[in-house]
């Protein structure tokens, strides 16, 4: 995949299928349009996701936004799904500012070479998002491209939405929050050094920083699976600041991986999240603690093994 970030000079030969919006969760309404324009590779077209190197609502609010998927999960998922190129265009006032033909037809026509367009219901783009489907569908034979406008994926009850998915998150439903997004929550970071408490009391764990703009359920114990190195270890994971032992206030992913001791600090860790164990809990003591994870590893290889089998180690 070829990758834009941040720039305004973009310039691909060839024709090509694109879709563009914000992406965040590249939930399974998302994945609707994304197939639809690899539909089209059948066709000779490249396949193009147009999104922002940051959230709009971060210039427009000046409030840093919190996300499903930061953007270097954005791009790996994308990736995965053999999208040819992936633009995070710069957010900036002019950009905010820009009229939705000028836009339609400097970027889409001229510097994308844009043949076909797949586009949600509801997406709105250009200044104070006064472009819309129906503009778009205005523009076609002008410019020459085709478009199809899709209607929202739901899951029998509700659009499903990024929004929708974020209300999930919040309240720890995190199965269904996998459901919504066609896959499973993950949070990745490098492993790095703790105060090796757990390794003091029999019970080692790793721990990795979540970046600051990654939106994370509730403070808990999760049941979970961690990839490093390309092998999936099942485990729990804590999310948190771990109030037992340290008075830190950054947000900390601890996890206690069944079964292994190998020493991983400095390497890249996924952690897939499945279900919610408890709550984030202050113990009077350090045996109390102890006590209380031996029971959150019973109840994780419980999970495991009623779900999907009990597995140490797979690839």
């Amino acid at each position: 995949m070829i990758h834009f970030w941040n720039t305004l000079n973009i310039q691909i030969t060839g024709d090509t299928a694109v879709t563009l919006g914000k992406f965040d969760g590249l939930h399974r309404g998302h994945q609707k349009l994304l197939d639809d324009i690899k539909r089209k590779k059948a066709e000779g077209y490249q396949t193009v996701v147009f999104t922002f190197a940051r959230p709009p609502m971060a210039l427009l609010t000046g409030k840093p936004q919190r996300t499903l998927l930061v953007n270097e999960e954005r791009r790996e998922v994308l990736e995965q799904m053999n999208i040819d190129y992936l633009i995070e265009y710069p957010f900036t006032e002019t950009v905010s500012h820009m009229l939705p033909e000028y836009f339609v037809k400097e970027i889409l026509i001229e510097q994308l070479h844009m043949k076909y367009l797949a586009a949600g219901k509801d997406f709105g783009f250009g200044y104070q998002r006064s472009g819309n489907t129906n503009l778009l569908r205005q523009l076609a034979p002008k410019y020459g491209y085709e478009i199809t406008v899709m209607e929202k994926e739901t899951d029998g009850i509700r659009e499903i939405s990024s929004t929708y998915i974020k209300e999930e998150l919040s309240l720890g439903h995190i199965e269904k929050v996998n459901e919504l997004l066609g896959r499973t929550f993950s949070v990745q970071g490098t492993v790095v050094h703790g105060k090796e408490l757990g390794r003091k009391i029999g019970i080692p764990t790793i721990n990795i920083y979540p970046p600051d703009e990654k939106l994370l359920p509730p403070k808990g114990v999760y049941c979970a699976k961690t990839e490093i190195d390309g092998r999936v270890y099942e485990g729990i994971a804590n999310i948190g600041i771990k109030p037992t032992v340290t008075d830190q206030r950054r947000m900390t992913i601890e996890v206690h991986l069944f079964d292994i001791c190998e020493q991983l600090y400095g390497k890249k860790a996924k952690v897939r999240l499945y279900h919610f164990v408890r709550p984030e809990c202050k113990f009077d003591s350090v045996d109390q603690l102890k006590e209380q994870m031996e029971r959150d590893i019973a109840a994780g290889k419980q999970y495991f093994d009623k779900n999907n089998g009990f597995v140490k180690l797979k690839k």
